[in-house]
Formats: C-alpha cells, structure tokens, sequence
C-alpha cells in the first residue's frame, strides 16, 4: 500500500515494521477529535481563500459523515495508515474522492495531533473534575451524618487522640477540593491551540490561527511554533495532578482497608464492592479498595514515562513523542472508574460507631487531656508529660487504663487531681472540648461541613 508520504520512498516496509510503527491501535480514541479539528481548519481554509468554498463545503460534508460514524463506532482503521491522521484522511477520499487531499493544506501531522491531545485533555479534565465534585458531596453527607462518632486518632498507626470521625473525613475532603483547584488551575495551560504551527515553523499560506482557536473553543493560541508542537507540559501536569488524585485514594483505600479487618470492625462494605474466596468461605475481602491501591501504581508510571520519554527530547517533534498518548489515555480510564468507585463504596460504607467510640476507651489515647488537666493546674507541661507517662506505664505493667485509677493513686503522684478530672478523662468529652479553628471538637466540625457544604452547592 503506497504511503501518504510516500513519494519520496522507493522501497516499502515489511508488514511487522508497519506493525512497530504505527500508533492507530492507540490514538484512535482521538477520532472524534481529529475529525473536529479538520473541520475548523477546513473552514478557515475557505474564510481565508486557501481553498474554495465549494471544495469546503465538499470536505466539511464528508467529514460531517465521518464525525457521524465515529460517534457511533463504526470507522473501521487499518495499521498501513499508521495513524488517527492519515486513517481519517483516507477514509476521506474514500467518501469524497481527491478533493479530500486539500484538507492537510497548511497543517502538518505535528500540529495536527498537539491540537488532538488539547481537546481530549479539556474534556477529560472537565469530566474527571465532575466527579471529584460528586466525591466531596459523598464525603461532606457522611460527615454530617458523624459528627460526634468517635473514632482513634492516629500517628504512626498508633492511637494517639481521639477525633470526631467527620474530622476524619473532612481532611480528605480537602485534600480532593486541592486536587480539584489543581486541575482547575490545569485548565488554562490546556486551553492553548497550536493548530497552524504546521511541522514546525508556521507556514506560507495565509491562515488564520485566531479563526481555527475560536471555533475550536480555545482561549488563546500558541505564540511559537516550535514550542506548539514539542509541548507536552499539559500532559505531564495531567498526569501529576492524576497522581496525586490516585495517592489520596490510595491512602483512603488503606485506611478503609485496615477498617474492615476483623481487629478493627470500625466499618463493613456493602457486598458489591466486595469479593469472596475460592475456598474460604467466611471470606468478605475489600478487592475493590485493594484495586484501587494498586491501579495507583500504573497512574504513577504513566507519569514518569512521560517525563522519561520527554527528558531528552530536541526541538521539535520526535518519533519518541508517539509514546505520549498511551499514559494519558490509560490515566483518564483509571483515575475515571477509581473515582467512580470509591464514591460509591464510600456512600453505602456502613459505619460500626460502637466499635469506633470502644476503641478509645480500651486505650491511652486520653493521656494528654490528663497532661493538658495538670497544666492547667499549673504544673509545668513537660513535668506533667512526665508524671503521665509514668501513670501510662504502671497502668501497663499492672492492668487498666487511665480513667481506672482511683483518685487516691492519682493524688499521690499529683494532688492538685480533683475528681473532675474523670470527666476529662471520657473520650467523647476529650473530642468535644477541641474547639480550637479547625480542630476536632463538634462545634468546629459543623462549622467545617456547613462551609463545605456551601463551596459544594449543598446549601445556598
């Protein structure tokens, strides 16, 4: 099969070759986008007399019923057409004859897939950002519904202090309201055509790149044309923010994870996303959490591919850059169904508030109210650190907690101990009391959620 480029060549390549080189089994979940742009830049094509009208309106019309086929899946591609590209371009001719060849006036395959990979990402980006808002409201409605369960609060996976559980959660509603202004913030380095770059240095025909940007819906264009075709920046901070996405669903996952486990029974997963065992039947294993720990580990290649693949690269285009779309395609799924997933995981979670609040009095999570109690009496904080740690390990070497020591054994070691410190001492008095700006206690975490809750729409 003669090339579209092939003039130049005398000789064809063996089959297995045009196999290694093409990249249509990849990029040809750019088709619609493809299509899009040959129709923009066939328009200008006519607005600026580069080409008729009516070989316009004969290009557009075929493109039209190819734009048609590909929403529906019907275009079939061949490996010989190496590309998205020139796939499209004879499908083209095939509906149109000749005139089909006029289309790649003033482009270039280089600028051409650049402005593919941009209107991929804007929409990716906008469909990935819908559903980190529809995250936040599940986490923001679960919180409201626990305020005042109280659950351990950790450090280095050791109970350190009580929390409210919606404290919990809040911290991963902002960290996903971060991930959520990154893209945002993403969005308008996306928002750049660089359609009429052509291979590299522009071009001698008179377009109008101002004219394709509009159409297309970008805001702004490309100011060089070396930098428009080599830039892969877009992809690589998609790929970043994606990560960092999949880090924050990843460390959630763990947690939830380590919840279900028989030691904790902090919460139970609905059976759907749950899985058994081929030969232990008690099993109720959280495959789908586990899933999405692991996938975060492909979302995390895709980038340093990317970066790999780009950290040698000489002006402009280079073969190496086919390599740039793989990873991104492979992260907008990923990122897509763990986001999907984990929403609806997290939303039928059913919480063991029992189990949460007993695990804080089975504990020593109560030592630094005790602490706090004897500054407040006028100790010295370090002294009272000290006389508390001591309590903590009698209390281990003989049996019971805290809030089990008679007041008598407290006054030996501390008489300025009253009986209310007893109070001090409950768990849920502990978390209650944490009303410092975004601390623990309750009236701090409603305030929170109410915030939240505006910033989502939720209320007005």
């Amino acid at each position: 099969m003669k090339k579209l480029w092939g003039g130049r060549f005398e000789g064809e390549n063996q089959k297995w070759i045009d196999e290694f080189g093409a990249s249509i089994e990849v990029d040809q979940v750019l088709a619609e986008e493809d299509i899009i742009g040959s129709l923009a830049h066939v328009k200008m094509l006519a607005k600026t007399s580069i080409v008729s009208q009516e070989e316009a309106d004969e290009i557009i019309k075929g493109l039209e019923r190819l734009l048609v086929k590909a929403k529906n899946k019907e275009l079939i591609f061949s490996i010989e057409n190496e590309d998205i590209h020139l796939n499209i371009e004879t499908l083209l001719h095939k509906e149109i004859g000749p005139v089909a060849g006029k289309l790649h006036t003033a482009r270039s395959r280089n600028d051409q897939v650049a402005t593919d990979m941009h209107l991929y990402l804007k929409k990716q980006v906008g469909e990935v950002s819908e559903l980190l808002e529809d995250l936040k409201k599940v986490i923001l409605l679960k919180a409201e519904d626990h305020v005042e369960t109280i659950i351990p609060g950790y450090t280095h996976l050791q109970h350190a202090q009580p929390i409210s559980f919606a404290h919990h959660l809040l911290a991963y509603y902002n960290m996903f309201k971060r991930d959520l202004e990154r893209y945002q913030e993403s969005f308008k380095r996306i928002d750049f055509s660089p359609l009429g770059a052509a291979a590299l240095a522009g071009t001698t025909f008179p377009i109008d790149r101002l004219e394709t940007a509009e159409q297309l819906g970008f805001n702004s264009i490309y100011s060089n044309s070396l930098d428009a075709v080599s830039d892969r920046d877009y992809i690589i901070e998609f790929l970043s923010n994606s990560s960092i996405v999949m880090m924050h669903l990843s460390r959630f996952c763990e947690e939830i994870i380590l919840w279900t486990s028989h030691e904790y029974q902090f919460v139970s997963l609905t059976d759907t996303y749950s899985t058994g065992s081929s030969i232990m039947p008690q099993k109720k294993n959280p495959d789908m959490a586990e899933l999405i720990r692991g996938k975060t580990g492909r979302v995390y290649g895709n980038l340093f591919s990317l970066l790999t693949i780009m950290k040698g690269l000489p002006l402009a285009y280079n073969k190496d850059l086919q390599e740039d779309k793989e990873g991104m395609f492979d992260t907008v799924k990923t990122t897509k169904e763990c986001l999907k997933v984990f929403s609806g995981m997290l939303e039928g979670m059913v919480i063991n508030e029992e189990k949460m609040s007993e695990a804080t009095t089975q504990d020593f999570s109560n030592a630094t109210e005790l602490a706090d109690y004897l500054a407040s009496k006028g100790i010295p904080f370090r002294e009272a650190h000290e006389i508390v740690g001591k309590l903590v390990l009698n209390c281990l070497k003989n049996g019971g907690f805290l809030q089990d020591i008679p007041l008598a054994e407290f006054q030996k070691v501390a008489p300025v101990i009253q009986e209310d410190v007893y109070a001090l001492l409950d768990s849920r008095m502990a978390v209650e009391r944490r009303n410092s700006l975004g601390g623990t206690g309750f009236v701090q975490v409603k305030q929170e959620i109410k915030k939240a809750k505006k910033e989502c729409s939720l209320i007005q």
